[in-house]
């Protein structure tokens, strides 16, 4: 299996993990969440060190920045496929999200003393759409993953955010729904429009 591919879904495999363990194991439950974020920080060096910096130099499109490419069809019919692949800049996102997500969870500790499971089980879900929205090359793939990035930081911030957390989520939730339906209409439109003869999601090719 790609790197890449198993550094997106290792943050959902430990949130998996969780729901099994019973509730009471707090400090067993924090460590899980620990370890796998961890875990996932450190299978994402070899994507940062093993990333050559050179091929940039070259680039002729969005197909030659692209590193550790996963491409298979995924609904053959509409032309989507499950397409994931990193440059420069998205490799920094991912890097930053798996360094920033282990101190987060740490950081959370002493603050998160109720619905502890579900807390750790909703941030290791957040990191899995991160990490999937910064490496889709796909655009169906990267609005699922948008999409699916938006429930739990939803609940993140409804049941464990400050005073005003019912309001935060709900206007949180509005923004977000309005302008996920205006990028909708846009990945619409460059399906049809993007390449001419063509009707693809493929960024690699309306790059072109």
């Amino acid at each position: 299996m790609n790197i890449l591919t198993i550094v997106i879904f290792l943050p959902l495999v430990g949130a998996l993990a969780l729901l099994t363990l019973r509730k009471g194991s707090e400090k067993v439950v924090r460590m899980v969440a620990l370890f796998s974020s961890v875990a996932t920080f450190a299978l994402s060096l070899p994507l940062f060190f093993g990333f050559d910096k050179t091929k940039g130099l070259y680039a002729d499109g969005l197909g030659d920045l692209v590193q550790f490419e996963v491409n298979h069809p995924w609904i053959e019919t509409l032309n989507i496929h499950f397409h994931l692949g990193l440059d420069g800049i998205s490799l920094l996102l991912v890097m930053l999200t798996t360094f920033l997500t282990p101190l987060c969870i740490w950081a959370s500790f002493g603050a998160i003393e109720k619905q502890v499971k579900g807390y750790y089980i909703a941030f290791l879900l957040l990191e899995t759409g991160m990490i999937g929205v910064f490496a889709s090359l796909d655009l169906v793939l990267f609005y699922v993953f948008w999409e699916a990035m938006l429930i739990p930081m939803y609940l993140l911030i409804g049941i464990w955010g400050g005073p005003n957390r019912v309001y935060a989520a709900v206007k949180f939730i509005l923004y977000t729904l309005v302008g996920s339906l205006l990028m909708l209409v846009g990945i619409i439109w460059l399906y049809f429009n993007a390449v001419p003869g063509q009707h693809t999601f493929d960024l690699v090719t309306i790059s072109h």
